[in-house]
């Protein structure tokens, strides 16, 4: 079980990205396994903000082609979407006990690192170093195959 990121998104998509064609494979991967992976809603609204941007994208996406290829990521039969439980609360207030300096562009990171937290998922493919600094979390970089293993929990309060 895994989390796909947005960057990781975007460079699949782009073809202009130097990164495109390991992120692309790697997405087709996914696509046909049969274990399974995730995303989140934050995570796919980030996709579309930025692939249909025409500050970001030196050619933007339209709506239409943005939600095609997420339409073809969503016809995998393996791919589910991280919400919200009624543990929400209790793991935010947990990750920003435990990560310090929880503050702006990073509180978006935050929000994807609660949701794998609740929903018992370790492990994110992302290009954003970012997600390093939660301790709980598996980073993998799909492009330079770089990985990041978490650090055993230390506390002895029992997860909500």
């Amino acid at each position: 079980m895994f989390v796909v990121d947005t960057n990781i998104l975007i460079y699949g998509a782009d073809k202009d990205a130097p990164e495109h064609d390991r992120c692309r494979r790697f997405l087709e991967s996914c696509r046909a396994q049969t274990t399974p992976w995730y995303l989140t809603w934050g995570i796919v609204y980030e996709f579309l903000r930025v692939v249909t941007h025409p500050r970001v994208m030196a050619k933007p996406f339209t709506s239409d082609q943005a939600w095609a290829f997420l339409n073809a990521l969503f016809a995998s039969s393996s791919l589910g979407l991280l919400v919200e439980t009624d543990r929400h609360r209790h793991a935010a207030v947990e990750v920003f006990a435990e990560v310090p300096g929880i503050s702006g562009n990073l509180v978006f990171d935050a929000h994807t690192a609660v949701l794998m937290r609740e929903n018992g998922v370790r492990t994110i493919y992302t290009r954003d170093t970012d997600f390093n600094r939660f301790p709980f979390l598996d980073t993998i970089d799909p492009v330079t195959e770089t990985r990041r293993t978490s650090k055993p929990r230390t506390s002895n309060r029992p997860r909500r």
